[in-house]
């Protein structure tokens, strides 16, 4: 017990780690803890926005599903370009080019610039007619507008904090990456009650004031990462000298970049599509299946946590020349992560209705379709931890194209078409959609299976 509290305190210590040497279980670790913690503050913004937006009305909680499941484009380019980034750093602290490491942090900083004003603009000014396109109602566009133009307009900051954490865990800095999100979401979670129901001269906001609240949160955890990269807290550091385009590692970057984010993207457009499948069987539905994606969200992120543990240790010892380290890595990783995911599986078929009624007290009707969602995409979660892994050591080695035609297949072609044809052609309804997720999903883990076993990504370097 004294040697586990010991093992907890080094992983949140924030200090600089090898993780090319020594011990592979204690290197997962030091790095899984820290980033399971940080991975789960990230779901609660998600978690606290809609149980507090869920006492305002069910359309509240509709619009931020409607426009969550749009801005998880923003999301795709944020997580796409942090796992460049993360692979490219990890491959250069492992090898202990730490000059080049920062360089490669300058580039993604530049890039984030770009293109948050390239996102934030239209996004604000075509708020409406995004809502209308995603089948939100009367009532949706006249209670969310304002909520949706926010979470546009502050898209930068959701961006820098996917990529800059990228960076510091593909530099081990995993404790720090952790310490931004407790921060952020601490603020959120103080200040969502304030901005929504209003407290002594705040009025109250309703759902816009969840949008304010979460984008001061994540605006503070964004300084907060400059002062860690510009104060050499970080393996990485960083000075106003560096700000430079270095066309050779840019486009590096973008390279290994164009990959990730494609991938993700294929992913976050197929969510929308669903999305936009459920809005035809009513508000309600869009409500339940709202809480139901944000449980299932909250449970996940610590197999991101793991996953992207595995990524970094995998990118880092490739980086050092021990392959057999990587893969070694991975294995470990995944029964971790499937043995976690197995245990939630239990919990949330049995306790789900538990779980919904605490965001949905009122609505019986939503809470039956929260409940529909929530036991049935639960039944994916072995499945999806296993591919999360394997997809993440793709990635973690740099290549990211492997990963984009694997979930261009199982999400476009078979996903999509199963959910549609079981929802309209079989008359399954939302349930259709649910079920297409868990098929898809398995899918995708049996092609990695397979792909991983045949050993060419480890000869990949970003």
């Amino acid at each position: 017990m004294k040697n586990l509290f010991q093992l907890i305190q080094s992983a949140l210590d924030g200090k600089p780690k090898d993780f090319t040497s020594g011990n592979l279980n204690t290197a997962i670790f030091l790095l899984a803890v820290p980033l399971v913690i940080e991975m789960l503050m990230e779901a609660s913004f998600a978690l606290v926005d809609v149980y507090f937006v869920g006492k305002v009305s069910k359309e509240a909680v509709a619009t931020v599903g409607l426009t969550e499941s749009v801005v998880t484009l923003v999301y795709a380019l944020g997580v796409g370009v942090s796992g460049a980034v993360a692979a490219m750093v990890a491959q250069r602290v492992g090898a202990k080019k730490f000059k080049e490491a920062s360089l490669v942090g300058i580039q993604s900083i530049l890039l984030v610039c770009f293109i948050a004003l390239l996102i934030g603009i239209p996004g604000f000014l075509f708020a409406e007619d995004i809502l209308r396109l995603m089948g939100a109602s009367d009532g949706i566009v006249e209670q969310g507008l304002v909520y949706t133009q926010i979470i546009f307009v502050s898209n930068g900051v959701i961006l820098f904090l996917f990529i800059i954490n990228g960076m510091l865990r593909g530099a081990g800095d995993a404790a720090w990456s952790m310490r931004v999100l407790l921060i952020s979401n601490g603020l959120n979670i103080i200040l969502d009650p304030l901005f929504i129901f209003g407290y002594g001269p705040i009025p109250a906001m309703g759902v816009e004031g969840a949008a304010i609240a979460t984008s001061i949160g994540r605006g503070t955890g964004v300084l907060f990462q400059f002062y860690i990269l510009f104060k050499g807290k970080s393996t990485i550091k960083l000075s106003i000298k560096q700000f430079k385009l270095v066309r050779s590692i840019l486009e590096r970057l973008l390279k290994i970049s164009s990959g990730g984010v494609a991938q993700y993207i294929i992913g976050s457009a197929s969510w929308i599509i669903l999305m936009r499948i459920i809005a035809e069987f009513g508000d309600a539905v869009i409500a339940g299946y709202t809480i139901a994606v944000r449980v299932i969200i909250f449970c996940i992120l610590p197999s991101w946590g793991i996953s992207n543990a595995a990524a970094a240790l995998v990118g880092q010892n490739l980086g050092a020349e021990k392959p057999h380290r990587a893969e070694t890595a991975v294995i470990r990783s995944a029964i971790l992560n499937v043995s976690y995911l197995l245990i939630v599986t239990v919990i949330l078929y049995f306790k789900g209705p538990a779980i919904i009624t605490i965001f949905e007290q009122n609505d019986l009707t939503v809470q039956e379709y929260g409940l529909s969602a929530l036991s049935i995409l639960s039944l994916g979660y072995v499945f999806f931890g296993l591919g999360l892994i394997l997809s993440q050591a793709f990635n973690g080695a740099g290549d990211t194209l492997t990963p984009t035609y694997v979930n261009l297949f199982c999400f476009w072609v078979v996903e999509l078409a199963l959910a549609y044809t079981l929802s309209f052609s079989f008359d399954w309804k939302e349930q259709g959609v649910f079920w297409a997720v868990v098929i898809s999903e398995s899918l995708l883990s049996l092609i990695f299976i397979v792909l991983f076993r045949k050993g060419a990504w480890k000869n990949k370097r970003a």
